[in-house]
């Protein structure tokens, strides 16, 4: 296959990771928009695993740049990993090797299998609007475990997808309160004015895929409960591990998504991610213990009788929050995409993949960066924004719909 190769980088497979460059590029609109162009496509079949129940990821291999043993958080972290009996590997510099297989395969398998300890670069500590979800996006890791076959990070990374969690997360949480009251999105929408000035913590990673060899999302909980004024923390996530957020003091400044989807899409092509029903059971428990929640119904796909399958979804969330007393639910309507770079790095990933990525089915679209991508035509964003407005209104007349794209 071909290749558009990035600058800060002479190839997909190179002798030496730089862990100092963010994993991701910074095209990125809005999660799954799938809007980043500039990409490595190489064949990867059989890499990702096939569909089993979820468990907690175990890295085979964790590293930690000298600046992590710096930071108090970085050393949380280790002690955290410690406890699990995960020895951490102590770099002398930024420069990581041994990721590099005899193949791009062997590449990818042993990147996506690492774990490393890093401090987030300075193009992270600068917040980013992330519209149409949030104000601002903070990151706290990059990365993901999960093989989503249309995963939006696909057309964006910078290199190999080592994850990388970040050890000045003190650092990073001190910073917000130059942003409150600066954003677009909530702080000065009348629509949304009461969530405050929100905070995306998800964008690059899945938070409860990580948190149980860190503890970032807990500590940010934490401190957005603490910090009394109009702000929100968000992230979202396709796992159910949540019983270590329950009973925390968040004081509802923080609002959980669980990314949602009809079972042909959760259980065809979401592998690694925890069941339907088991993010269905946490979204329940995040509820009654007071979190404002949400959905994530992303990406939304036209696949054969889309209509009872989504229906059956909206029933069965129904059901999760039924009886749950002051319910605060959000509902975000995000549909499929794709871009000739993402396209092609998912086909290699993927090769067996049933996904639809026919671009004379498509309308083109330009992103804000000039990206090329491919959306439903009108005709069809056209019949399914109405279903789902009308059946989220009929099915969940408590649910307030933030956004449709």
């Amino acid at each position: 296959m071909g290749r558009t190769v990035h600058p800060a980088w002479p190839g997909y497979l190179p002798r030496v990771t730089d862990l100092n460059l963010p994993l991701a590029l910074d095209e990125i609109e809005a999660p799954h928009s799938a809007s980043g162009e500039q990409v490595w496509t190489h064949d990867l079949s059989g890499v990702a695993p096939p569909a089993r129940p979820v468990r907690r990821w175990t890295p085979q291999r964790v590293v930690a740049t000298p600046p992590a043993y710096d930071h108090p958080h970085g050393l949380r972290i280790m002690a955290r990993l410690a406890s699990l009996g995960i020895e951490v590997e102590r770099l002398k510099s930024a420069r990581l090797t041994g990721v590099r297989g005899e193949n791009d395969r062997q590449t990818y398998a042993r990147a996506k299998s690492t774990l490393a300890i890093v401090v987030s670069p300075p193009s992270r500590r600068k917040l980013q609007p992330i519209a149409p979800s949030a104000d601002w996006r903070v990151d706290l890791a990059e990365g993901c475990p999960a093989h989503c076959q249309y995963c939006y990070l696909a057309g964006s990374l910078s290199g190999p997808p080592v994850t990388r969690v970040y050890a000045d997360l003190d650092e990073i949480l001190d910073g917000l309160a130059d942003y409150v009251g600066q954003g677009t999105v909530t702080s000065r929408r009348a629509a949304r004015r009461d969530e405050g000035t929100t905070f995306e913590a998800s964008c690059y990673t899945d938070p409860l895929a990580l948190d149980h060899l860190t503890g970032s999302w807990r500590r940010a909980v934490e401190h957005f409960g603490a910090w009394d004024a109009p702000v929100q923390l968000r992230w979202t996530t396709k796992f159910g591990d949540v019983d270590a957020f329950a009973g925390l003091a968040h004081h509802g400044r923080t609002r959980v998504r669980l990314s949602v989807n009809c079972l042909p899409v959760t259980t065809r092509m979401e592998g690694g991610t925890s069941p339907l029903a088991e993010r269905l059971a946490a979204l329940r428990t995040l509820a009654l213990d007071g979190y404002p929640v949400g959905l994530t119904i992303a990406p939304i796909m036209p696949v054969d009788d889309w209509r009872d399958h989504y229906g059956e979804l909206l029933d069965a969330v129904a059901s999760a929050v039924d009886g749950v007393p002051d319910l605060d639910l959000t509902a975000e309507l995000i549909t499929h995409r794709f871009t000739p770079g993402s396209k092609e790095v998912l086909l290699g990933w993927y090769p067996r993949t049933r996904l639809e990525m026919d671009e004379e089915s498509r309308s083109r679209k330009h992103g804000k960066f000039g990206a090329v991508k491919y959306v439903y035509p009108p005709d069809v964003m056209a019949e399914l924004r109405g279903w789902f407005e009308s059946s989220i209104a009929a099915r969940l007349p408590a649910c307030r719909i933030l956004y449709w794209t």
